[in-house]
């Protein structure tokens, strides 16, 4: 199995520090908002690579974290006048809710910020300890960047224009400001949010939370960190940095990022009102696993652009992929080889999916959904706007000839029902 690590800028063989054992953390969400479309993008990566991972016959410890402490947050909080537990919950709900959606896995471990605390300052006091960080006269805890050689070597950040000493408060910022970032952000005696410290009330950096709980869980080195192509710089260089001056030792092995979704050609936007939800796809009709299979049809280091027309097509195609499986009978295994061979080549989905259409066997199909996750097995469910009274009709007489074991007149009406374009298994649809 190989794919792309983003440290070394190559398609590189993996190997595990244990094997079978495999530590992988993944960026989770930011908690302030109901997650897009192209956030799920990524979930759907570390989804698919954990899958390839145990159909590689590895063990997988699968950390992700929920940030549910943030300037974002507080801020949200404070405008709805409500608490920054309730605020951060209810996205944090829905954000389960549409991963169960998307048929992606539960992780080994969830992880949240706000549980973290302690650690996180215990971490900060180790590296002023080290000499790595200072405090700053208004009380917040910044990392020195000029004093870790190494920085840069993930997102091969220009450093030239770096000042010593010049800082940063902002979680988020652009590459054009590498900066000196907070550790420790001092808060005023009327904000919201702070807990307490040796620098005073305040609340951790976003950098600090994902170096503290990931090492927490998996150790000082671990195997793979996931996150979105935009993370690169300056999340995950920061974690890098804090990581291995507080340690001694390298961070992580693989770094795995994936590439943005646009929407309509361009960048997706509030202010645009091109801003999707899974929400936005059930209003339109759709089910959340053809939105899966659209993020299947593109490799996750390419760009992949999202419209309507282009989610209808891979509603089609989904439901002629369970519709042909409905429909094989065959129970041996006659192109795993090529679908192994698809999935370790850096997780060529598109390709993965190419050979799945291609099988004649059904023993094929069940043995690809378990990396595909697309529950071909469940058929279509029922949609008002998306299956004809007729067909409805024809179900409840099927049901009723099941319940009186006339299973030869039942199938008759499958057949039926699968020649109009739709799939039936036992009571689902």
């Amino acid at each position: 199995m190989r794919f792309y690590n983003t440290l070394s800028r190559k398609i590189e063989e993996f190997r595990p520090i244990n094997p079978p054992y495999v530590g992988m953390y993944t960026c989770g969400p930011t908690v302030y908002d109901y997650q897009h479309i192209g956030n799920f993008r990524t979930m759907m990566l570390s989804d698919i690579l954990v899958r390839v991972l145990k159909y590689n016959g590895y063990e997988v410890k699968s950390v992700r974290n929920v940030t549910d402490i943030d300037d974002k947050i507080i801020a949200g909080a404070a405008q709805k006048n409500v608490s920054i537990s309730d605020f951060s919950k209810e996205f944090t709900r829905v954000f389960f809710e549409d991963l169960e959606k998307l048929n992606i896995l539960p992780v080994s471990v969830n992880t949240y910020a706000t549980e973290y605390i302690p650690k996180m300052v215990s971490y900060i006091s180790e590296l002023l300890a080290k000499g790595y960080a200072y405090v700053e006269d208004d009380g917040s805890v910044y990392f020195s960047i000029a004093k870790f050689p190494g920085y840069g070597k993930l997102s091969k950040v220009n450093l030239s224009g770096l000042k010593t000493g010049t800082r940063i408060l902002s979680d988020e910022y652009t590459k054009d400001l590498v900066q000196d970032f907070a550790l420790w952000k001092k808060m005023g005696s009327k904000e919201r949010g702070g807990y307490d410290s040796p620098w005073g009330k305040g609340r951790p950096g976003w950098h600090i939370e994902c170096s503290v709980m990931s090492q927490d869980n998996l150790g000082d080195t671990f195997d793979i960190h996931v996150g979105g192509r935009d993370l690169k710089f300056p999340h995950h260089e920061n974690e890098i940095a804090q990581a291995e001056v507080k340690t001694g030792k390298p961070f992580v092995n693989y770094w795995v990022h994936g590439e943005f979704l646009n929407v309509d050609g361009g960048k997706m936007s509030k202010s645009l009102k091109n801003f999707y939800t899974i929400k936005d796809v059930e209003e339109k009709g759709f089910e959340p696993l053809t939105l899966r299979y659209f993020y299947l049809t593109a490799h996750y280091r390419k760009l992949l652009n999202f419209t309507w027309e282009a989610l209808e097509g891979a509603q089609k195609a989904l439901d002629r992929l369970r519709e042909k499986y409905a429909k094989l009978a065959s129970q041996e295994l006659l192109l795993r080889d090529q679908f192994l061979e698809a999935i370790n080549d850096d997780l060529n989905m598109p390709q993965a999916l190419a050979v799945a259409w291609k099988t004649e066997s059904k023993k094929d199909l069940e043995e690809f959904d378990k990396v595909l996750g697309l529950r071909l097995g469940d058929l279509r469910e029922l949609r008002d706007m998306g299956v004809p009274e007729e067909i409805k009709k024809l179900l409840d007489e099927r049901e009723k000839l099941r319940g009186k074991k006339k299973f030869a007149e039942a199938d008759e009406i499958r057949d039926k029902i699968i020649k109009k374009g739709y799939a039936v298994e036992d009571n689902k649809i």
